[in-house]
């Protein structure tokens, strides 16, 4: 297979200094706040961003190291496949998150709900849009019988690594 690189577009700047203590999943971090900076290039590429009260941004896991095939998920305590979690440590460390677009001044989008460590190299921002994310038939595999248990530990502010 061919090498595939991707070059960073910007930086997201939040209140994590380090993976310790940032919550695992948006649904723990409401009303965490932070922004996006966006080299100068790529400032006509926001145009038209502000009419989306969310969006998706796609982000390099810098300081995930290694990876195991096998992980035990915070909600679990059953080795589960790599692929059925949201574990950081993957063979290409990218991560995604959706999150609140407050406002964009210039290069910088102020946004909200973040999930994300300080300094984490942005790959790509994309338009949340619901009504073309909405699936009909949703099914949550083995998490099925642990969303209560997410929630209680969201509520709880025990949802960090």
């Amino acid at each position: 297979m061919d090498k595939v690189e991707y070059k960073p577009i910007g930086v997201i700047h939040s209140p994590f200094s380090e993976p310790k203590g940032v919550p695992i999943q948006p649904s723990g971090c409401k009303g965490i706040k932070g922004t996006v900076e966006l080299e100068p290039q790529y400032e006509a590429g926001l145009k038209d961003v502000e009419g989306f009260s969310h969006i998706i941004l796609i982000y390099h896991l810098h300081l995930s190291q290694g990876y195991s095939l096998e992980v035990v998920p915070f909600v679990d305590h059953v080795k589960r496949g790599l692929f059925a979690t949201r574990a950081p440590g993957r063979p290409n460390a990218i991560g995604i998150s959706v999150v609140p677009l407050e406002k964009i001044e210039g290069t910088t989008l102020y946004i909200s709900d973040l999930d994300i460590v300080d300094g984490t190299p942005l790959l790509d921002i994309k338009p949340y849009i619901p009504k073309f994310e909405k699936t009909e038939d949703i099914r949550i595999g083995w998490l099925k019988d642990k969303v209560r248990r997410t929630e209680d530990a969201v509520a709880d502010n025990r949802f960090t690594p």
